[in-house]
């Protein structure tokens, strides 16, 4: 599925300008120069309304949830579980009992790694993840795979950092349980074809899990059109919190699957004896949850919504297509990921610079871009490179803060050489 970049009608009314008024770090001076955030794959910043939310919840509303018949606790309650119905919507999940709150995309994919994955994966099995994923779609699937002695297939990229997908198909075989990749690559940009896979993936009753920690904030999800199985996102990307992240399952799916970790809410009656679980979605949300979180996580869709998916997604098309147009002219650059579909992320090497120097060079200039292996060191590897310089762009970037770090590049590029 292609991310969203439908044209929007009257798209100067998008106000940027305005938007940004709504960041209060985006006011802030690094090195006495005005900060350009341009790192927003990395995280994102907060708008002043998830920061509201998340104070109001400490001042006013403070209390553990589905725990008590006193005022705040029911006020708590509420208001977290109003974030659950917001998220539901935001994604078209088909109940709310599908919504788990994680700590994050991480948390979410080991949830079904270690629940779905320990329950349903046989000796001599196999799971399909891609050569893109990020660590934490690696990682959980190889510590699963050595416990049950399975199988874990990779999808390969071409060198534009595209998934081969006729590979794909003849990877998959009626040995494959579980297909775990990514929708949009933290490190390239690459818009995956996940549809494709999907309805590969089904026509042999396989599930499918998307780490949509990227695409959350940069196209508009339907899970039940997409009709994948599992969704991991984290809130942070999407302009919320750090520390509170969801896993979509589809019902029937989880209902099937023993908890992830044991202890208060996640139970309906405990005894030495014996224990029984609570229904879903708490069955899967053990402790105090992170409260506030889901809280803030709830006021950043609400602030999404109101500026509108499909007007953010076009404004950062935008910034993308001028951004690579100048970007690509710069002698002894080389964009790493130029597939046909990417969103806002540009990767890119220069000769004879590390990207620790050329990222320590720019936040001199107040710039602020993401250097290294993003998380993704079996790609970094399929390129032949150690690293990458990422500049990736959100809602409240603009031409002009692109035109000052190409201006930046250009300076530090023409100093070492």
């Amino acid at each position: 599925m292609k991310a969203e970049t439908t044209i929007i009608e009257n798209a100067e009314l998008y106000d940027v300008k305005k938007i940004r008024e709504d960041f209060p770090i985006l006011k802030k001076l690094i090195h006495g120069k005005p900060l350009c955030y341009l790192d927003n794959a990395a995280t994102s910043q907060k708008p002043q309304v998830v920061i509201d939310a998340i104070n109001n919840f400490y001042l006013s509303q403070n209390a553990n949830v589905h725990r008590g018949v006193h005022h705040l606790s029911e006020v708590s309650t509420k208001a977290f579980e109003d974030a659950r119905i917001k998220i539901k919507e935001f994604i078209n999940a088909a109940s709310d009992k599908e919504i788990i709150f994680t700590r994050g995309t991480t948390e979410a994919i080991n949830l079904v790694a270690y629940s779905y994955g320990r329950k349903n994966i046989r000796e001599d099995d196999e799971i399909i993840i891609s050569h893109m994923e990020h660590h934490s779609n690696i990682v959980p699937w190889q510590i699963l795979c050595e416990e049950k002695k399975a199988k874990l297939k990779v999808i390969p990229v071409n060198d534009d950092g595209e998934l081969i997908l006729e590979e794909f198909e003849k990877l998959i075989t009626d040995k494959t349980k579980l297909v775990a990749v990514v929708y949009i690559s933290n490190s390239l940009g690459t818009i995956n074809a996940v549809d494709r896979i999907i309805a590969k993936a089904h026509q042999l009753n396989i599930p499918v899990l998307l780490d949509s920690a990227q695409a959350i904030s940069h196209t508009k999800i339907d899970v039940q059109k997409l009709d994948c199985d599992f969704l991991a996102f984290s809130g942070h990307k999407l302009y919320g919190p750090t520390g509170i992240g969801v896993l979509y399952g589809k019902e029937k799916l989880l209902d099937d699957m023993p908890p992830f970790l044991g202890g208060g809410d996640m139970i309906a009656k405990v005894t030495f004896e014996q224990t029984t679980y609570n229904e879903l979605p708490y069955k899967f949300e053990a402790g105090t949850s992170n409260i506030a979180g889901a809280i803030g996580l709830g006021a950043a869709v609400d602030y999404v919504q109101k500026i509108g998916q499909n007007s953010i997604s076009y404004h950062e098309q935008s910034l993308l297509h001028y951004a690579t147009d100048l970007i690509k002219e710069i002698k002894g650059l080389k964009i790493i990921g130029t597939a046909k579909e990417k969103c806002s992320i540009i990767s890119f090497v220069v000769d004879n610079i590390h990207p620790h120097d050329l990222g320590t060079f720019l936040d001199y200039e107040g710039i602020a871009i993401r250097t290294g292996h993003h998380c993704t060191q079996p790609l970094m590897h399929r390129f032949n490179i150690p690293a990458t310089s990422r500049a990736s762009f959100a809602m409240y970037n603009t031409k002009a803060e692109i035109d000052k770090f190409i201006s930046a590049l250009k300076t530090v590029i023409k100093e070492f050489s």
